[in-house]
Formats: C-alpha cells, sequence, structure tokens
C-alpha cells in the first residue's frame, strides 16, 4: 500500500510510522510522499531522514485554501499513493482535496471522538478541554476522513485514564505512547487486508 503522510509539525507520528517501516513491522506500507503546510518544520527533516519525498504547500502559494486542498490532492494522486494519513495535520481539507485524490484519507486524533472534536481542536487545546471537562479517561481515535470535520467512521479507539493532578503537557506525552502505536496496528491491518479493520477490534461511535 502506497502511504503518503500529511504533517504540520515535529512529525513525532510521522517518526513512528517511518521507524516500524524499516524495522519491518510494516511490510506492507510504502511510504511515498510527505506534504507539510508549513515550512522549516521537523516533519521534513524526519522525512529526509527516512529517504521520503517531500512537498510543502502553504496556504499563501495560492490563490484560496480551496486551491491549495486540491493541489494536495493532485500531489497525492501524482504520487500513486492509496492511503492518505493526517499525522498532526492541523488544516481542514476542503471538497477539493476529495476531487483531486479518490484513495483514502484516515486521521489520528488525541481524544475519543466524539468527545472533544472539531474545529479549535488539536495540539494541547485537545488535553486541556478533556482536563477541563474533568474526564476520567481520554484516549486515541483513528478514523476515515469525511467532508465533516473528526466525524468520519472510526476504526480504532485506544483508552487511556487521566491522572489526578496532571497537567496537559504530561497528559499529551502520554496519548502520544498510545498514538505510535494504534498507528503502526491500523496500518497493518489496513495494508494486509485492504479494508477496515476487524469488528472486534472497533468501537461505535457513541
Amino acid at each position: 500500500m502506497r502511504l503518503a503522510i500529511l504533517v504540520s509539525g515535529r512529525g513525532s507520528n510521522l517518526e513512528a510510522v517511518l521507524r516500524a517501516v524499516e524495522a519491518g513491522r510494516l511490510p506492507g506500507i510504502a511510504p511515498v510522499l510527505v506534504i507539510s503546510n508549513r515550512p522549516a518544520v521537523r516533519a521534513l527533516e524526519i522525512a529526509g531522514l527516512h529517504g521520503v519525498p517531500s512537498l510543502v504547500l502553504p496556504a499563501r502559494a495560492f490563490d484560496d485554501l480551496a486551491a491549495r486542498d486540491g493541489a494536495i490532492g493532485r500531489a497525492l494522486t501524482d504520487a500513486g499513493a492509496e492511503l492518505a494519513l493526517l499525522a498532526g495535520y492541523d488544516q481542514l481539507l476542503r471538497p477539493s482535496y476529495f476531487a483531486a485524490f479518490s484513495g483514502r484519507t484516515i486521521n489520528i486524533h488525541a481524544s475519543l471522538l466524539p468527545r472533544h472534536g472539531g474545529k479549535g481542536m488539536i495540539g494541547l487545546a485537545v488535553h486541556a478541554a478533556v482536563l477541563a471537562a474533568g474526564d476520567g479517561e481520554t484516549g486515541v481515535t483513528i478514523h476515515d476522513v469525511t467532508a465533516d470535520l473528526d466525524a468520519g467512521p472510526i476504526l480504532l479507539q485506544r483508552r487511556v485514564a487521566v491522572r489526578v493532578g496532571e497537567s496537559a503537557d504530561q497528559l499529551a506525552e502520554r496519548v502520544l505512547k498510545v498514538e505510535h502505536q494504534a498507528l503502526v496496528e491500523v496500518l497493518a491491518h489496513l495494508s494486509a487486508s485492504m479494508t477496515d479493520l476487524p469488528r472486534a477490534n472497533t468501537r461505535p461511535r457513541r
């Protein structure tokens, strides 16, 4: 399965995937392209270190965001990508993206969707919202990407207990470790079956 990864920052999840590929844990996955909406981010360095081609497609290079998203979709199609992974990508994908790329797109989100999803729920904002709500648990959700933000069918969820007195940074660090594991698990299943995960590993939306 030819995989493209969309990133915006430090590339921790990207690095976890590329390391798993190189370690032979994802024999059915071939990373073909990394796209960032921001220049000079660590994720681009990681792509280079692992020999994966990369592109930077910032909003300012296009007339509008629809044009930028269409360009992303065309880049994935030109690279022969079958699956796109949003790994810390902090932008909404518009209809022009889906018109240009007919492959599958999945996203990893650092909460138990549908809780703490939607506009503005990226990075530390998600973990701060979990703590502010007094939730006893949070986790990781990997889901198909659709035109509705954070609302596509769920492929996998992993739960993480919230510890009393911890900060958003501390919670984020613990959840990130689970993100890495969950991503590798999902990609292994998708590359092996080219379909959804076995039903025993899924959780319905609440």
